[in-house]
């Protein structure tokens, strides 16, 4: 092996060190037994067993599902048509509606959330759980988007057109040609749209109001008063499921 290679292979090991490190520490930590989070006193599921019993943590989880999923959902019923739209067919003005739709995607999240908070107050609509779940359309929506663009660069509109030829109408060809092939990217974008939202904080916290609390607010409070190893727990759990989602979603558009 070669000093170049050593060096590429320690810079790369140390990469995910400083990526990875921190989330291995607290998958560790969270079946410590201490109720100080820095202090090993040994290895229990103690703390896994106070999260089960948590019933404000389970009403939050409930908000962050119902959230995710109906974000998800809707963000897929707008974002098929206007992935199709956009990549077979041209509009007047292309370009200024691919930057418009992009946008949420480059803003940064605190000026989105700035945002949506303003507009929902400038119609006075009360802030709860539909103002959540609209902010987390907007920059689910985009994501989708690109996912669905993508995979419909790889699929031969000679197909469809094939269908049409045969006698299919262009709903026809969509049904039975274009969204089988098309299936495998939305899910992968369905379930990488769906982790945004489990984990976002940002733009929940600027659309959120009484009663919509979720996941990641229910941390940010629990930490407010002091960290211990419930929140480690926690914390291990959201990760665990956001990486499974992420892997599943990979898998997904590689099919």
């Amino acid at each position: 092996m070669t000093s170049r290679s050593k060096w590429l292979r320690g810079l790369s090991v140390g990469t995910l060190l400083f990526l990875y490190g921190p989330i291995l520490v607290i998958l560790v930590f969270s079946f410590n037994v201490s109720k100080m989070s820095v202090v090993w006193e040994g290895g229990s599921l103690y703390w896994y067993r106070q999260l089960a019993g948590d019933h404000s943590l389970w009403l939050a989880t409930r908000h962050s599902l119902v959230i995710g999923g109906v974000s998800t959902l809707v963000s897929l019923m707008l974002g098929i048509g206007s992935a199709v739209i956009l990549e077979r067919r041209r509009i007047m003005g292309q370009p200024l509606v691919e930057g418009i739709l992009l946008l949420p995607l480059v803003i940064p999240e605190i000026m989105l959330g700035v945002a949506l908070l303003l507009f929902f107050v400038l119609i006075k609509w009360p802030l709860g759980l539909t103002t959540v779940i609209i902010g987390h359309c907007v920059f689910n929506l985009p994501l989708v988007i690109m996912v669905l663009r993508a995979r419909l660069r790889k699929i031969n509109p000679v197909w469809d057109a094939a269908a049409r030829d045969l006698g299919a109408t262009p709903w026809q060809a969509f049904i039975y040609v274009t969204f089988p092939l098309l299936r495998p990217a939305i899910w992968g974008a369905g379930l990488m749209a769906f982790t945004l939202s489990l984990d976002d904080f940002v733009v929940t916290f600027f659309t959120t109001g009484p009663g919509a609390t979720t996941l990641p607010l229910k941390v940010f409070s629990m930490m407010r008063t002091g960290i211990t190893p419930e929140i480690n727990a926690l914390s291990a759990v959201l990760v665990t499921v956001s990486m499974l989602f992420i892997g599943v979603s990979l898998v997904l558009q590689r099919k």
